[in-house]
Formats: structure tokens, sequence, C-alpha cells
């Protein structure tokens, strides 16, 4: 998480900062477990084990709704991994959590997420203002939608 948040990449996410500030705001998501009983979970190559990135079912305080949330270390972006892990995420969400809706949060300059999104077959809903700067607002598919892509 050190690596993605000295990266321009981490903008939308308080960043680019220090590695100690960085393990503060990764200490921020183990809070969020505790606090709301879900949250993101770290990404794995397969292959090798090694630390991709975050996603998962993030809901802080001041944000609009329940969220599907994703962060790759830049290294990591265009190979699949965000969108693999989003669907099983809003999966999750869905099925175990009970979820009936989610959205995603994404920056307006944030082209790789805002595909992302588009691959699982969110739209833009609206677009506010968030961090300082412009955010789009997706709603996921129901679940049922979900399924059918899969």
């Amino acid at each position: 998480m050190a690596q993605f948040f000295a990266s321009e990449v981490s903008l939308p996410y308080g960043g680019p900062c220090s590695r100690d500030e960085a393990w503060r705001k990764f200490a921020v998501y183990s809070g969020h477990w505790v606090l709301r009983g879900y949250g993101p979970w770290a990404l794995e190559a397969k292959d090798s084990g090694e630390f991709v990135g975050l996603c998962g079912m993030w809901f802080p305080e001041g944000f609009p709704e329940p969220e599907i949330s994703w962060a790759l270390i830049p290294e990591q972006h265009g190979k699949g991994y965000a969108t693999e892990a989003a669907r099983r995420a809003l999966q999750a969400a869905y099925e175990d959590f009970g979820w009936k809706t989610a959205v995603s949060v994404i920056a307006v300059d944030n082209a790789a997420s805002h595909a992302v999104a588009q691959r699982l077959g969110a739209k833009v809903e609206s677009r506010i203002a968030f961090r300082g700067g412009q955010a789009d607002v997706y709603r996921h598919v129901p679940l049922e939608a979900l399924k059918l892509q899969s």
C-alpha cells in the first residue's frame, strides 16, 4: 500500500503521501472492518501471491451510500484484477451482506476505473463534488443482472 500511496493514482484516496502516512491510511481499512463488519480485501496475484491492491465493500462516513471500491498499485493496472475482484465484491455485497444496490464513486479523470465500472454494467447516475474535485457516481446492476454477466 505504501507503493500505491506514493503514486499519483492515489490522489482520490488522499495521496500521494509518505510511507508513514500510507501506513495510517491503510490502518483505516482494518477499522472499517471493525466498525461496519465488512470492508476491502487485499488482492493477490494467483500465480505469485504478490500484493496487487484492494477491493471490496466500503461505506465510510460522508459517502453517499455503500460503495464497491477498488485500488490497484500502478504496475498491476490493465490485467483484469479490478474487474474480477469488483464482480466478486458485488456478489458478496448482495448475497452475503444483503445489499439491495451499490455504487462506485469514481474521480472524473480516472479512465481506468470508469472502464471497470462499465465492464460491470454500471451506469453513471450523477456527478458530485468529491475530495476537492468531481466524481461520477456509478450505479451497479442488481444481483440478477450480475449473475447473467458471469
